[in-house]
């Protein structure tokens, strides 16, 4: 669909993670004739190509999505709301990965200093990605179950790190926990969706993904 009055963008999808989309005609709103998605790798495929070399797609599969005549915000939401129908009870029930930066809860909630929170209540997901001197993903590192992050300096003996609860549509539960380099850890749950708005940027509409917090408890310290 490569045309003069084609558009490229993307969405982040709980089953696939980032989906690369196309559509006729330009702009972010309004109608569009025809959408395209690259093809994705479902979450068995990945596991299979993980554990042989020689796979050659007996269960995982790729997947391709094609709408017409429907707005970008609605076939983002059909996407965005496709769930594995089988599996076993492990697979089945485990929520799928949740990649960003725990930085990004840690501007949420407070430290015990502070007196409320939450401090930030919805943040841009396409930003974050962007802004890599802020938000960098190569420190980001699997710590078991959960998802880890150094402090930053001068604090950088402490560490972030959140784990998944629970997802429902889009809408995730997540432990957070932080702690500044000392024996104490503030402990938090945070329940927000992922979802998309659009604002007007140098007065032009920009579309983007966001992070909106919906309920945040504080646990207590350990």
């Amino acid at each position: 669909m490569e045309t003069e009055d084609s558009e490229e963008a993307e969405i982040q999808s709980p089953l696939f993670g980032r989906v690369y989309i196309i559509y006729t005609p330009k702009g972010k709103e309004g109608v569009k004739k025809e959408i395209l998605t690259n093809w994705v790798e479902d979450e068995q495929m990945k596991v299979d190509i993980a554990k042989s070399t020689t796979w050659h797609g007996e269960l995982g599969r790729f997947h391709g999505f094609t709408g017409r005549k429907m707005t970008v915000a609605e076939f983002s939401k059909i996407v965005t709301s496709l769930h594995p129908i089988k599996g076993d009870a492990k697979s089945a029930s485990a929520p799928p990965p949740l990649k960003v930066h725990p930085k990004i809860f840690d501007m949420i909630d407070c430290w015990l200093s502070d007196s409320e929170s939450p401090v930030v209540t919805e943040i841009n997901l396409d930003a974050v990605e962007m802004n890599k001197n802020e938000f960098d993903m190569d420190e980001v590192k699997p710590d078991g179950e959960w998802t880890r992050a150094p402090m930053p300096k001068p604090q950088d003996a402490g560490f972030m790190r959140y784990r998944v609860l629970g997802l429902k549509d889009n809408r995730y539960t997540v432990q957070f926990q932080e702690n500044g380099g000392g024996s104490l850890t503030t402990d938090s749950t945070i329940e927000f969706e992922i979802d998309q708005r659009t604002i007007r940027r140098d007065g032009k509409p920009l579309t983007m993904r966001v992070l909106r917090v919906r309920s945040l408890t504080t646990n207590g310290h350990e």
